[in-house]
This record gives C-alpha cells, structure tokens and sequence, in this order.
C-alpha cells in the first residue's frame, strides 16, 4: 500500500473537516464516516492493534459502552440510539487524529487549510456586520444576529471560537523563535477572532473565547507580565467600545443579559430607592433574573431529572419527556435544557452524568500537567476550550449535538494527538 498516496489523501479528508461543518451537518457527518472507515480498513491492514491497551482508548471504549446502556434504558430507545451509537465515530476520529497528526509536516499541510478557513469565514462575518449581509447574501432574513455562510443559523461565534485557539496555538506552536513583532501579530490575529465572536451577539461563545482568551495568555511564557496585563485591559476597553457604539450589541450583552443579574440583586436587597441599571436601548422594559428563559429552561431540565434522578430519561429524550408531558407546568417543551450541567442530570441521571463527567474530565485534566510542562501551544489551545465548554452557569448546545460534539472532539483529538506523552500511538 502506498504511503504518499495514503497520506494524500488522508489529508484531502483532514483538511476538509471545517469546510464540511459550514457545508452542513450532513456533508460533515458524511466527511467524518469517510475518514472512519478508511482509517478501519487502514488498521485492519496493518494489523497493529497496540493502540487497544492505551489507557485513554479504555476510558472512550468505556464511555461507548455507557452510553449504549443509556440506550437500552431510555424512555424512547430509537431517539436515544441514533445519537449514542453514532458517538462510536468520535472514537474512532480520535483515534485517526492520533494516527495522523503526530507527523508535523501533515498538521502543517492540514491547519495551513483550516486558517484559511477560519480566516475567511470571520471576515465574512465582519462583513456581514456592516453591510447587513454576508458575501453571497445571507444575513438579511435573520435581523441583526449574524449566520454568515450557515445561512439560517446563528452559530458563526461558537464556530470561531471552537477553531480560534486550535489556530492561535498552532502559530505558535510552528515557531520556537518567536520574536517581539511575531507573537504581536498572532495577538492581533487573536482579537480579530474575539472581536468578531463578539459581534455575533452570542453572549455565552463571546464570555467562553474572551475566558479562554485570557486564560491562553496568562500561561503563555512569550509574554510579560505586563504585557499580559495590557492584553487584559486592551480586551474590556475593546468590548465596552463595541458595546457603546451598537444597540444591537447593548441589547445582548447589557439589557438582556446583564440588567436582569442586576435587577435580582437590587430586589434582593430590598433597596427600594436604588435605582436600577438601565441601558440606553429603545424599550422601557424591566427584565428580571426569574423571567429568562434560561432560568426556566434550567428549571425544566431539573424537573426532569428529579423524576429520572438514576439515570435520566435518556440521551436526546429530553423532548420526548417535556413535550408529551403536558401536566408539569415547569417542564418547556424544547430539545434541551440549554445547559451542559442539567442536561446530563435530565438525560443520564445522578449516576450517569457522574461516568460522564468522570470520564470527560479525567480525558481533559490528566494531561494538563504534561501540556503545561512541555509548552505546546496547540495543545494549551485545545485543552482550554475544552475546559471553557464545561464553565458553570452559561447557556450553551446540547452537548451532544453532532454539531457541538464535533467541534468538542476535534479539540480533544488534537489536544491527544500531537504531543509524544499524550499520543495513543507513542504513550503507555
């Protein structure tokens, strides 16, 4: 078998993977099978199955056949199998990527596609910004959120901010020597990312990039403390421009999302001369904390698991249980909760969400100590997004979304993969 032509065309595939999530969840999933079942038939011919004793395999082995039993007990069995066995790919991509990317020159090839990628897509979106729609027309039938090339759904933020540090890390990764003018432009490259997560309005992907951001550079040695510092007060003098200078933005970030926050504390006080914090946006109503529709979904999402509380109703049962279940007044018909913490608590239950968070974060912080240590920036990248998915609290997809599981285990594949401690392929 040829290795060139193997490696060729492995990397077609590689290069394509963010091209393939803005295509469509449909040409993504076709995309990610392709490379699963070549790379099969790849170690099938090989005959190498070293990889099976790696303690990393064993914990996503394990986390498969959890949740083929979280099938077996769901509410609705079909609803919850398409999603729980389809996870299966995400092993093996892992897999794939650890196979893979340990040879430098193929990351190269493959990141060199997705910066591009990335590139064009979020000036796209700053285009959009402007103009009130994107480069092929877009934008126009949403309002003011931008969709850029999703066409009719407002996710451009978390997509950026799921492929911005795996971009950022990496051009420091490629260069050990890195000079003054060279690490100010990879910063500059980084508030061009953030500054258009921002402008998306997604509140929840703008606080995850804005901490990861931070976090990415206080652990950075390339920079000086006050260097750092500068970063910092650069970021809030940055985001309070744009939240002066856009109704749109005061609207997301600062009545629909800070003033209720307000709001609650000053009742809870019972500061009745207090005046409470508004914003300069063309409405006069007073949101309260109680009234978001985040809160009730959380709500929901715990009423659920107080009637599941074992093993929850089942992955991606969720809709199933509040939608034909019209007696509980607290349940909200909706796909899920809305939050990472009490989906896992619906679906999967005290026990369940216990395996899974055991295993998620054993995956993600058993490492942290080696990617500290070596000064891989691309891991540091990787690893900090996937901490950011977990912060408490925030909104965010269903977890597992193939959209949101993608992106989560295409950070984590890479975070494993090129790191010679870290590699399934090179590590005990």
């Amino acid at each position: 078998m040829n290795k060139k032509i193997i490696n060729s065309y492995f990397l077609l595939l590689f290069s394509f993977i963010p091209a393939s999530i803005i295509i469509g969840s449909a040409v993504s999933l076709i995309n990610i099978l392709i490379i699963d079942i070549s790379f099969i038939f790849l170690i099938l011919y090989n005959k190498d199955y070293k990889f099976l004793f790696n303690k990393t395999v064993k914990f996503i082995i394990f986390l498969c056949l959890y949740l083929i039993f979280n099938s077996i007990i769901s509410k609705d069995f079909s609803m919850s199998a398409h999603r729980n066995f389809g996870f299966i790919r995400f092993g093996i991509l892992f897999l794939a990527f650890n196979y893979f990317f340990y040879n430098k020159d193929f990351i190269n090839r493959v990141l060199v596609v997705w910066i591009l990628t990335l590139s064009v897509l979020t000036l796209d979106a700053y285009i959009e910004s402007i103009f009130g729609k994107n480069i092929v027309g877009y934008g126009e039938a949403y309002g003011s959120r931008i969709v850029s090339f999703f066409k009719d759904e407002p996710i451009v933020g978390g997509y950026i901010n799921g492929f911005y540090l795996i971009i950022i890390g990496y051009l420091f990764y490629i260069n050990k020597n890195i000079s003054d003018k060279y690490k100010y432009i990879i910063l500059i490259f980084s508030i061009f990312f953030i500054i258009a997560i921002i402008l998306t309005g997604e509140r929840s992907n703008s606080i995850k990039a804005l901490f990861g951001l931070l976090l990415f550079y206080f652990f950075n040695d390339f920079f000086k403390f006050k260097e750092k510092v500068f970063s910092i007060l650069l970021l809030i003098l940055i985001f309070v421009f744009l939240l002066n200078t856009s109704d749109f933005l005061k609207l997301r970030y600062g009545y629909q999302f800070f003033q209720p926050i307000v709001t609650t504390l000053q009742l809870n006080k019972k500061t009745e001369k207090k005046k409470i914090v508004s914003f300069s946006v063309p409405t006069k109503t007073v949101y309260k904390l109680e009234d978001n529709i985040y809160i009730r979904l959380y709500q929901s999402g715990f009423e659920v698991f107080k009637k599941y509380p074992i093993f929850g109703v089942g992955n991606k049962n969720y809709r199933v249980e509040t939608c034909s279940n019209k007696k509980n007044s607290n349940y909200i018909c909706t796909t899920h909760p809305h939050h990472i913490y009490f989906e896992f608590l619906a679906e999967h239950g005290l026990i369940g969400s216990m395996i899974l968070l055991f295993v998620l974060f054993n995956l993600i912080f058993s490492k942290i100590k080696i990617i500290l240590n070596s000064k891989n920036y691309l891991q540091l990248g990787c690893v900090i997004f996937l901490i950011t998915s977990f912060i408490p609290l925030l909104p965010s997809g269903a977890f597992f979304a193939d959209y949101n599981l993608t992106i989560f285990w295409i950070n984590l594949s890479i975070m494993y993969s090129i790191g010679k401690k870290t590699n399934v392929y090179t590590s005990n």
